[in-house]
């Protein structure tokens, strides 16, 4: 053990102690006078172990031995600072020395590798962050708040051996970099490091020596926090063996880099950390400017550190399992130029956007006299009926203006343009061009005093002072000095010592990027682009919309152009749509819009009018039923038609008593909720129901009282239910139901269920009503209505949602006799249901179910993601069983097989993952634990299998 203050440039090598274990607890047992088994534990530089007891098992705390290059000093330093913070900062968890018997065990060992000094600090119970999966945001916020409050009680502390020099301190990043580049053997490891390096300490040198220093923890990072068992934030924090003086922003530049081997991480995902820091730390603007160099220099430190410490010592298996997520951090970290994360660290604080540089000498083209602006946006029309899957319909667009008359054809930097965006995206894609597009008409000169260079073929730099202006494209020749026409140019803006860019970045990082290099407009002679307003959307919308009328997510994206199976932000984002049944037959179908816009051109007034299309729409929805059920009433939703159900089977018997299965969803209306027993659309729905309604068993085979084969017992149960009420005066007018139980994913009923149960009802004179608005139309592949599977034909059949991909509409269809009873209740009027556009939506629906075979589509693509998620039900134990049948699929989430505890906080936290991957997919059932798969009938095997990797990656790496 050295007597002196350690100084890493003294002692490059650092081998770790590798004492036997026999070794080590006969060591315990004689200096700490206490008997235990020991594990051993993953240290690069110390020798660790877990200390257990041999009788319980029990932890009693973890031994650390020492790397002798360390003096007493320092680790009295290390063991004072836990102190410190525990006793600032009571409510996180800090490992102190423990007492033995023979007093704090802590001292001197003489051992077979020479003398080392050991202690033993408590085990704080729980768990680290340790590996590579996924973190969520409230967990990196976490961090960043630990890494502040640590901050802050060490801000104060001085001792002597603060003043020691570590390989972690960052103030001597660059020297420890350049002294292992030197050891380094890859020379591909040896270029990356440098480059990446070279560029973050070139932004460091400008703030360096303004920089606050203190002492600090200095390595708060996801295997030196834990948290407790079955909770997923982080309240403790360990190992203060990195405890110095060093630059205050080190604490959570070190953080950070911690997070960025996690699954999915990007630069922009760690902001909630910086956060989080700066609001109980704040940043002055020189430690903003240092921040990500420092994360570069970080990770630059961390792969060539340990790469030698494996090389060292091969046996060192913590070291040698580090490497790859090492490399990982810095590969992130370098992703993005330090300029442009300093600038959106400022935008995440709230600090004010950097200002963008004008233009201050005259344009590098003549000017034009008809320049015309492309939008090529989210709801520009240039992206309607799927154009922007082609990358070429913006070019398309721009040869139609130049043939127009248009001299100049340009589309706008820093606004997202959808044209060409991938349509399925784990991660947030580039959608803003950093550069403007430019089509001319006629061959172009270059003017002015302008330094013109060749950086590669196809591309020129335009040199203009300070300002370098680089235009690409085909046909591009600097030896001519024009540009060239009718072909697609891009002029991107900079400095000399801007870094290299792409043409295009996403948008979370669009406004930092702007900052640094500039719009181009101005040097092209083009008005310079409106910055994309801010309009909080859903701010707006929860100040002017009741409460109660929800919306998916905590913070959704804003969705504004759908297309198929997908939607579309306004961030230029695709998400697959796995939940909306809605869309029947896709987003926005041709035929759809077409029927639609023709019939608003021609007349759209309410349904006591004599049109064609009502007649012909009500005409090719009852030939979808069997014979009997002749009659259509037109609604405009679900609500409404469940609503009028009920109401015809009370006109019809004349009595007033219902029977609805328990679990169940079928409206808002009066008639409708009361029959709506399902606790998570309301948690007192069964206890506040009307006297009328009258409920049996969910008859769940899965997750109900009966289950299995036992479930054939549900319907004797609820025969007996309405056998009582006949009994007892009140026979039932009619039973509603599902008749495959959507609401708790899609679950089959038991065989046979329906024909015991309607037939009690018809026995008693009653009406029986088939709830189809979520899982009739073919949704379910084998069968187009829902009561086909049950083998039974119900009085009156429901159904809304997918019969106007979109458009309100609702219908009720029954037998004549029953349509006509309902005028003992008086005459019956929707004013818009059966309208003339909702009849002919109605009508080109069916075309489109008809003519693109997707009941059939439903039934092979249903099938096959059916068969992936059952294969992932047998990799992970948190998957129940997959319900439902075509494109009507439920995935149970429960936390044990045998209890079916239901997985509520997991199902949720599920769902917001998948959205962040470009999944949209919401949760149901009676405890929130099943995901509700019901995507448009269109959707195709590529997507469902994009949806059920996502869904592996998710549950392989977290939620």
């Amino acid at each position: 053990m050295s007597s002196t203050i350690f100084d890493y440039f003294a002692q490059v090598e650092l081998p770790t102690p590798t004492l036997e274990v026999d070794e080590v607890l006969g060591l315990v047992s004689a200096h700490f006078g206490i008997d235990a088994d020991a594990r051993s534990l993953g240290s690069q530089q110390d020798q660790n172990f877990r200390l257990l007891s041999p009788e319980s098992g029990r932890a009693l705390g973890v031994l650390k031995i020492s790397n002798p290059a360390f003096s007493e000093t320092e680790i009295d330093m290390q063991d004072r600072a836990a102190e410190v913070v525990a006793d600032h900062d009571p409510t996180l968890r800090i490992p102190r020395i423990v007492t033995g018997p023979l007093g704090p065990m802590s001292g001197w060992w003489d051992t077979s590798q020479g003398r080392f000094h050991a202690r033993v600090i408590e085990n704080i119970a729980g768990s680290t962050l340790m590996g590579s999966d996924y973190l969520t945001p409230d967990v990196v916020e976490r961090m960043g708040e630990l890494s502040a409050r640590v901050s802050r009680a060490l801000e104060t502390f001085e001792h002597v051996a603060t003043s020691r020099v570590l390989q972690w301190d960052l103030r001597y990043a660059g020297r420890v970099i350049e002294t292992l580049l030197l050891l380094e053997p890859d020379a591909s490891v040896r270029r990356f490091v440098q480059h990446a390096a070279r560029r973050a300490q070139y932004a460091l040198d400008e703030v360096r020596d303004g920089l606050p220093v203190q002492a600090g923890h200095f390595d708060i990072t996801d295997d030196n926090v834990l948290r407790p068992e079955g909770e997923r934030l982080p309240d403790a924090v360990i190992d203060f063996g990195d405890v110095s003086a060093s630059w205050r922003v080190g604490e959570i530049a070190i953080t950070v880099s911690s997070l960025l081997h996690h699954d999915g991480a990007t630069p922009a995902s760690a902001l909630p950390a910086v956060r989080a820091f700066h609001a109980l730390r704040p940043l002055d603007d020189d430690e903003i400017t240092a921040l990500w160099p420092l994360v570069i220099l970080r990770g630059a430190v961390l792969v060539l550190s340990g790469r030698q410490q494996v090389r060292l010592d091969e046996a060192n298996s913590y070291a040698d399992a580090a490497l790859d997520r090492e490399f990982r951090v810095l590969k992130v970290a370098a992703s993005v130029p330090s300029e442009v994360m300093a600038g959106a660290i400022r935008d995440a604080l709230r600090l004010g956007a950097s200002p963008v540089r004008s233009w201050s000498t005259a344009p590098v083209l003549r000017s034009f006299d008809r320049a015309v602006a492309l939008d090529g946006g989210t709801v520009s029309p240039v992206n309607d009926d799927g154009a922007w899957l082609r990358a070429s319909s913006i070019d398309d667009e721009a040869m139609a203006l130049l043939d127009s008359g248009a001299e100049a054809v340009y589309l706008s930097a820093w606004n997202a343009v959808l044209a060409g965006a991938p349509t399925r995206t784990p991660s947030a894609p580039d959608t803003v061009p950093t550069g403007t597009t430019l089509w001319l008409s006629s061959e172009t000169p270059i003017i002015g005093s302008v330094e013109i260079s060749v950086v590669r073929p196809g591309v020129i730099a335009l040199t203009v002072g300070d300002e370098t202006l680089t235009i690409s494209g085909s046909g591009v020749d600097t030896t001519v000095g024009v540009l060239p026409p009718r072909t697609r140019l891009f002029a991107q803006r900079g400095r000399r010592e801007t870094p290299d860019a792409p043409h295009a970045v996403s948008a979370d990082l669009a406004a930092a990027w702007r900052a640094v290099l500039g719009d181009p407009a101005p040097a092209l002679g083009l008005p310079v682009a409106e910055s994309p307003s801010h309009d909080d959307v859903l701010a707006r919308r929860e100040a002017v919309l009741a409460e109660v009328q929800e919306h998916y997510y905590s913070a959704p994206p804003q969705i504004e152009r759908g297309w198929r199976e997908y939607l579309i932000g306004v961030d230029g984002r695709v998400y697959l749509d796995m939940v909306n049944n809605v869309a029947s037959v896709g987003h926005a179908h041709p035929r759809v819009v077409e029927a639609a816009t023709r019939q608003l051109r021609l007349v759209n007034t309410n349904s006591r009018f004599n049109y064609r299309a009502i007649a012909d729409y009500a005409e090719r929805l009852a030939a979808t039923l069997p014979d009997e059920l002749d009659t259509v009433f037109f609604v405009n939703s679900g609500s409404e038609a469940a609503d009028l159900a009920i109401r015809l089977a009370m006109a019809t018997t004349g009595r007033s008593d219902m029977v609805a299965m328990r679990e169940a969803y079928h409206g808002w209306t009066f008639a409708s909720d009361a029959v709506s027993t399902s606790i998570a659309d309301n948690p007192a729905a069964l206890s506040t129901r009307p006297e009328w309604v009258h409920t049996v068993a969910a008859a769940n085979s899965y997750r109900g009282a009966l289950r299995g084969a036992d479930a054939s017992g549900y319907a004797s149960e609820a025969v007996r239910v309405i056998d009582d009420l006949a009994a007892g005066g009140k026979p039932p007018a009619g039973f509603i139901g599902e008749p495959y139980f959507g609401n708790a994913g899609g679950v089959a009923l038991p065989d046979g269920y329906l024909a015991e149960v309607y037939a009690a009802i018809r026995r008693h004179g009653g009406i029986t009503i088939a709830d189809e608005v979520q899982v009739g139309f073919g949704r379910l592949g084998e069968w187009f209505w829902g009561f086909q599977q049950q083998g039974v034909v119900p009085d009156v059949v429901a159904v809304a949602k997918s019969i106007g991909a979109g458009q309100p509409i609702g219908a009720v269809i029954t037998r004549r006799e029953i349509a006509d009873r309902y005028r003992t209740q008086g005459y019956f009027f929707s004013s818009t249901g059966g309208s003339p556009v909702s009849a002919v939506i109605g009508m080109a629906v069916l075309d489109v179910i008809e003519d693109e075979n997707l009941q059939e589509n439903a039934r092979t693509v249903g099938a096959h993601l059916k068969s992936r998620l059952e294969a992932l039900g047998a990799e992970h134990d948190i998957i129940g069983t997959v319900h439902g049948s075509g494109l009507y699929l439920g995935l149970e989430f429960v936390r044990d097989r045998d209890t079916l505890e239901p997985a509520t906080e997991e199902t949720a936290a599920i769902c917001d993952r998948l959205l962040h991957l470009g999944v949209i997919m919401q949760p149901t059932g009676d405890h929130q634990n099943v995901l509700k798969i019901k995507p448009p009938l269109c959707i195709t095997r590529e997507s469902v299998d994009y949806f059920a990797d996502q869904l592996a990656r998710v549950l392989a790496t977290g939620w």
